[in-house]
């Protein structure tokens, strides 16, 4: 079927009560009072709303979703930087939710012009992913269950901080990829995720959110571990292979701590990767 014809058949969808709300990006967003078909457009937020308690109100979630378990059997609508609108809007969604830092606005602004309401967040850090939470639970109406889970996630984060508190800092380098070597900045997410796990990284000081270093600069920071992630491209037998890895202390000693993806989504299993990194750099 062809778009046009989908938007004419979503148009024919009976209205219902709605609210004004703004979202993230400053963008005046025209929201249904209880929405009920939801489609997320990146996988953080997917654990997002499975997490308010949402999880059966999701119709369609992005590609490379992985958290919650349960939300891979959805059906899926493309990439988070492409997703496929006619897909979107052959599912009649009443409410469509994106992410600023992963999303194009492009894209919600077509999918509104077919007059499909989009409500965008945009978390940077981990008080980003509170304020996101709060932000999708007054779109889906679960206010109370967003405060609930806010205040759940930031004993959990505080609890890490503490036990972690005066113990040595252990400096770290994660390789994002390595040809170019792309690392973590100091505005990058998984900056804050080591500093509060009682690491830190050595490119921390560095203004760009994923910029890229050379070995010799690396080299020079002298990180006592490596920080890889689990399933990544970016693996110690591949590094062991590349010109120059050797040289570096932690490569030979063999010191590398491992995440998982969760490490990657600013939603509630970022605090699962917070833990698990505490226990690895502080057993």
């Amino acid at each position: 079927m062809k778009l046009c014809a989908l938007v004419l058949l979503f148009a024919a969808v009976p209205c219902f009560a709605s609210r004004t709300l703004t979202d993230e990006l400053g963008r005046t967003v025209v929201v249904p009072d209880h929405p009920h078909r939801l489609v997320c457009l990146v996988p953080s937020i997917v654990d997002d709303v499975y997490s308010l308690g949402a999880g059966d109100e999701v119709i369609a979630v992005s590609d490379y979703t992985k958290f919650p378990a349960q939300a891979e059997t959805k059906p899926k609508i493309g990439a988070p930087m492409n997703p496929s609108l006619e897909n979107i809007v052959a599912l009649h969604p009443d409410l469509v939710l994106g992410s600023g830092d992963m999303n194009h606005v492009q894209t919600a602004n077509q999918l509104e012009s077919y007059g499909i309401p989009v409500f965008m967040v945009n978390p940077h850090g981990i008080a980003g992913i509170y304020t996101s939470i709060l932000s999708l639970g007054k779109a889906l109406r679960r206010e109370s269950d967003a405060s609930r889970l806010i205040q759940s996630l930031q004993a959990r984060e505080q609890a890490v901080r503490k036990r972690v508190g005066g113990k040595p800092v252990v400096r770290v380098f994660m390789p994002v990829w390595y040809d170019p070597i792309v690392t973590i900045g100091r505005h990058a997410f998984i900056t804050e995720l080591i500093e509060a796990a009682g690491g830190v990284s050595i490119t921390s000081d560095i203004a760009q959110e994923w910029p890229q270093v050379s070995l010799e600069a690396i080299v020079a920071r002298h990180p006592d571990a490596l920080l890889l992630v689990r399933s990544s491209k970016v693996s110690l037998s591949e590094l062991s292979i590349r010109p120059g890895w050797d040289t570096l202390p932690a490569m030979r000693a063999g010191r590398v701590y491992y995440a998982d993806s969760r490490i990657d989504l600013p939603s509630p299993v970022a605090i699962d990767a917070l833990e698990n990194l505490a226990k690895q750099f502080h057993p």
